[in-house]
């Protein structure tokens, strides 16, 4: 029973290791879009304003594939529990449960990760119109 736990465990902390790359990318995102805003309001240079959305874009992305490798692992981790301990053998491998979670672009547009990088997209926008 040992070795399962233990398995449990390791499973666990993968799965707080891709919560909380997401929530730092999600810091980051913040931070650098205020920046530059705040930056090319500064320098007046407001039409290169949608160059902050490749860097959005891109955190975006990396956002969705954490997120899916955390419902990946989740499904690893419920597939440990219904096992026996003596069936453990320490496999951290998920690639058998990628039926069973979505692709990678349609977790990069679930409900979320749309309302939080799309809110500042929109965000974005709405500034462009208000200083131009």
């Amino acid at each position: 029973m040992g070795e399962k736990i233990k398995h449990l465990e390791m499973i666990q902390d993968t799965i707080k290791r891709m919560s909380s790359n997401s929530f730092f990318i999600k810091g980051w995102t913040v931070t650098l879009v205020s920046a530059l805003i705040a930056l090319l309001i500064r320098e007046s240079k407001m039409t290169y304003l949608y160059i902050i959305i490749l860097p959005l874009i891109t955190f975006w992305s990396l956002d969705g594939y954490f997120l899916r490798e955390e419902k990946l692992y989740r499904c690893l981790y419920d597939d440990i529990c219904g096992n026996k301990a003596e069936d453990i053998n320490f496999s951290m491998d998920t690639s058998i449960y990628g039926d069973r979670v979505n692709n990678w672009i349609s977790v990069c547009f679930t409900n979320t990760l749309v309302m939080f990088y799309g809110g500042i997209i929109l965000t974005v926008i709405v500034i462009d119109f208000l200083i131009m």
